[in-house]
């Protein structure tokens, strides 16, 4: 079967220059971007059921710039001024610079790593550096599943550390008359993979292909019982464009 529309379950880019729609365009196909899961904040009053207090904790650790919005969120929604003494240690460059949104970034002591990952040698050091901190580390209902920011490595650390769920991935749930006719869907988190599930509970994939990001993410077809076509990140395809890109391209030869 040809396909000729393809769901991918993210936010639709926010830049033209997305390889998707170099994709779209090389082999005539209409790329959909809908996510199926979305990112709640945690209300105030949900927060302080677990009994954190922001104002107890010297430094923060961020591994997304979600978990810098919703920090700051309910920073504002209990009225606690951060103060400019606050460390904070983020996994990427790109996360860190994200705190420009919220303070003034040159005035605040801030670390990061280079690999996005908690286990980065460079972020490593500078948390050994500053061992004597209390940590806060945001994070969603569903961090168990992000291997590559398992908390293990603070613990050999001996990091003082507290994790804060302040934000949860729920279902972007379908309307009634939303059509569903694609010939292939993407996915990048198990998540993804339950809403459909929730959507659509007589879900029969057919000649539907699925296609995955990560290993978690096709692990979670395969206990659904779907068929996975598609898998990336692999040494020819390192991202799910060069994944797609290569299929399409068998396919169309």
């Amino acid at each position: 079967m040809k396909i000729k529309k393809i769901l991918v379950s993210q936010p639709k880019p926010s830049s033209e220059k997305s390889p998707y729609y170099d994709i779209a365009e090389k082999y005539g196909v209409e790329i959909v971007f809908r996510p199926f899961i979305k990112v709640e904040g945690l209300t105030s009053k949900e927060f302080r059921q677990s009994k954190i207090s922001i104002p107890d904790y010297t430094a923060i650790i961020f591994t997304a710039r979600t978990a810098i919005d919703n920090f700051f969120r309910l920073c504002d929604e209990v009225r606690y001024k951060v103060p400019e003494t606050l460390k904070y240690f983020c996994t990427t460059e790109a996360i860190a610079y994200y705190l420009q949104r919220y303070t003034v970034y040159r005035k605040r002591k801030i670390f990061y790593g280079v690999s996005g990952k908690l286990n980065d040698s460079t972020l490593l050091q500078s948390l050994s550096k500053h061992n004597k901190e209390k940590y806060l580390l945001p994070m969603s209902d569903v961090h168990e599943v992000h291997k590559d920011n398992n908390t293990e490595v603070l613990d050999n650390l001996k990091i003082n550390y507290t994790k804060a769920v302040m934000y949860r991935t729920v279902s972007n749930d379908f309307k009634e008359n939303e059509p569903f006719d694609y010939d292939m869907l993407l996915f990048f988190s198990p998540s993804g993979i339950d809403s459909l599930l929730k959507n659509f509970p007589d879900f029969k994939q057919g000649n539907v292909k699925i296609g995955t990001f990560g290993a978690t993410t096709a692990k979670s077809v395969d206990n659904a019982g779907l068929r996975l076509d598609l898998q990336a990140p692999t040494p020819e395809a390192p991202s799910m464009t060069a994944a797609l890109d290569n299929y399409l391209k068998k396919q169309k030869d």
